[in-house]
């Protein structure tokens, strides 16, 4: 596996794997690695990939320096996962080869068309985090040229506006959407649940567990508002626990909706802040056939 720090470096090692005529998927992440993102890696090893992942903590991305901060960071011990996942290289830059410009002139310049996906939820609880992530996102597409981008869907609202992203864009690439990994307890796997103390760690599953009971809640004609205020009151009923929002959304627009009748995808995103930690979750209530991974 190479390890890569360069833009240019980058650029020769993926056109070496297209001259001798390998398709290359790309893995773009913050580090601080565990199982969903390696099975990301394994999707693209499954469909016939060279794997190029990146390893940075995009700080344009980030509404909180203290957020920012605290992110883990493992480098290491991301390079020796990697490594034995199969991945082809690792892209690893410091953060002035990424914004030579300095990273507060690069969010001056950022300004995305992301359109109504990228202005509820997440995009209303962290006012300029989709603009860096579309900075961050682009920049590495541009960058590798993949066929494929794999991304896990428990950032489910960051897979819509990277897509919109691409779109408005012209980034020729296929986006992969792959299923959350969860912990043997339900609790979704996230770089950010190593920062749970152990009493955290056992009453964060209780946000999979009220997203599980209020899909069968809906199944017995439970209404979406009362889905949303059941789950809201249950969680915060636990004083490690304090829900930020719960929204009932269609699953392709992201814009709520009123009653289970109104769109063929729906999905329930929820943010909850576990101490001081903030971790993110969805569930799908209704939802076509047809699904990437």
């Amino acid at each position: 596996m190479k390890i890569l720090r360069t833009v240019n470096d980058l650029r020769q090692f993926v056109a070496s794997l297209k001259a001798d005529g390998h398709s290359v998927g790309l893995v773009p992440t913050m580090g601080a690695l565990h199982a969903g993102h390696l099975s990301l890696v394994a999707q693209a090893n499954s469909r016939g990939d060279k794997v190029v992942a990146s390893l940075f903590v995009n700080p344009t991305q980030f509404n909180n320096s203290d957020d920012l901060a605290t992110y883990p960071r493992k480098e290491d011990d991301d390079f020796r996962m990697l490594q034995e996942a199969g991945v082809s290289a690792v892209f690893a830059p410091a953060i002035e080869e990424i914004y030579p410009e300095g990273v507060g002139k690069a969010s001056e310049n950022c300004h995305f068309d992301l359109g109504p996906v990228a202005e509820v939820m997440e995009g209303r609880f962290r006012p300029g985090h989709f603009q860096g992530v579309a900075l961050i996102v682009s920049k590495l597409l541009r960058f590798v040229e993949p066929c494929r981008a794999y991304f896990g869907e428990k950032d489910f609202q960051q897979i819509a506006v990277i897509r919109r992203m691409c779109e408005t864009e012209k980034i020729p690439v296929e986006i992969v959407s792959c299923p959350i990994k969860r912990a043997e307890s339900g609790l979704a796997l996230s770089s950010r649940n190593s920062l749970l103390s152990p009493d955290q760690l056992e009453v964060a599953p209780e946000i999979h567990r009220a997203l599980q009971s209020s899909v069968e809640r809906s199944m017995q004609g439970a209404s979406v508002a009362e889905i949303v205020a059941d789950v809201t009151a249950r969680l915060d009923s636990f004083d490690d626990l304090r829900v930020e929002y719960f929204e009932i959304v269609d699953g392709i627009t992201l814009q709520p909706v009123a009653d289970w009748d109104q769109t063929p995808y729906i999905v329930g995103c929820i943010t909850v802040y576990c101490g001081s930690v903030r971790l993110i979750d969805n569930i799908t209530y209704r939802r076509p056939d047809s699904h990437n991974c």
